[in-house]
């Protein structure tokens, strides 16, 4: 099957551009705009776990590796698309326009951190499985009665596809042509389990056959190609003629979680040594200097940049007023339940030592 769904490939591992490939499609100020959002979110992952480590911020997804896949998934949309993240796409977020201290206070456990930018259609962080995919299918419907040209992108890891949630969303967003793209990233490992172990089927893209819509297999750590196979899904979305559903094949690169041993599933030393042909921005830079397009001038200014963004979203994650813990159950039901209530009267009676 996997020949029937090949990977797309524009830019390969040392920086070449495909033959097939017209090179007009890779503006200088195209490769500007990736490589700022590329090193901007690799940055910002890594200053995450840091912070965790300190005790400065809560357990962590991390998502190095998967930045051309966020990136140019994300540049894709027009400002008035829907984004449904996992917990682990928060390079997708920032992309699209979230609040860099938002998404930090949201790794702090804060409910402030699920609140995107005025104008931006950003949901919480999904942490059950698939459930987003469904939810995503009906806000695309939405979309699609009210006779707009929106449209949706839902992101899921490879284990979400086997779950009930992720079949059952292809199916509605199949029979009714919801505006929208089903974005997987196949990072190769469902928390601890790798992906030939978790399903038979040859790819994820083939799953669209049952649902009679297009799918596709792009190289995930190649953003030229994510970023214009997703444009091409989204227009065709817009148009009408419905959903996409794209498996990006990346890698995680790290832990599945800062509170992840993956030594314990995985020889990790191979992981690192695929890094060379997998890191997107190793392929980026390569890239650039194959071009000419090498400014060590301008990527130290978009380093520092990047690090005083960073350094100044902590700063105000950090200033937040202290969280009220009324905020656990106040915002569950419009009229709190008897058993949240109860819940709240013992937890403040614990507090008040009683």
């Amino acid at each position: 099957m996997k020949e029937h769904f090949p990977i797309i490939q524009y830019v390969d591992p040392h920086g070449n551009v495909n033959q097939d490939i017209d090179q007009k499609l890779l503006s200088e100020d195209l490769v500007k705009t990736f490589y700022k959002h590329l090193i901007r979110v690799r940055t910002f992952d890594r200053k995450a776990i840091s912070l965790q480590r300190q005790g400065r911020l809560g357990t962590y997804a991390i998502f190095e590796g998967q930045e051309a896949a966020q990136v140019g998934s994300a540049l894709a949309l027009e400002p008035n698309d829907w984004l449904f993240p996992t917990y682990r796409d928060h390079g997708a977020t920032l992309t699209f326009g979230h609040s860099m201290p938002r998404v930090f206070l949201y790794w702090n456990g804060r409910v402030e951190g699920c609140i995107p930018p005025q104008g931006k259609k950003i949901v919480p962080p999904a942490v059950p499985i698939a459930t987003q995919i469904p939810q995503a299918t009906g806000a695309a419907l939405a979309e699609k009665r009210k006779g707009t040209k929106n449209a949706a992108i839902v992101y899921f890891g490879d284990g979400a596809t086997s779950e009930g949630d992720f079949h059952e969303g292809l199916n509605f967003a199949s029979v009714f042509k919801a505006p929208i793209v089903l974005f997987n990233q196949n990072n190769s490992y469902a928390i601890s389990v790798p992906i030939e172990k978790q399903m038979n089927s040859e790819t994820i893209a083939q799953k669209s056959v049952s649902y009679g819509i297009p799918g596709i297999r792009v190289d995930g750590n190649d953003v030229f190609a994510v970023y214009y196979e997703t444009k091409k899904a989204l227009e065709r979305a817009r148009e009408g003629a419905g959903p996409t559903l794209i498996e990006a094949v990346t890698l995680r690169l790290g832990a599945h979680t800062t509170a992840d041993d993956p030594t314990k599933y995985r020889n990790q030393e191979e992981i690192n040594q695929k890094r060379e042909e997998i890191d997107p921005l190793l392929r980026m830079e390569r890239y650039m200097k194959n071009q000419n397009l090498w400014d060590e001038t301008w990527i130290e200014s978009v380093k520092e940049d990047t690090i005083q963004e960073i350094e100044t979203a902590i700063k105000e994650m950090e200033a937040f007023p202290k969280p009220d813990v009324n905020d656990l159950f106040d915002h569950v039901f419009a009229e709190p339940t008897w058993t949240i209530q109860d819940q709240k009267d013992s937890y403040f009676q614990m507090l008040r030592g009683e």
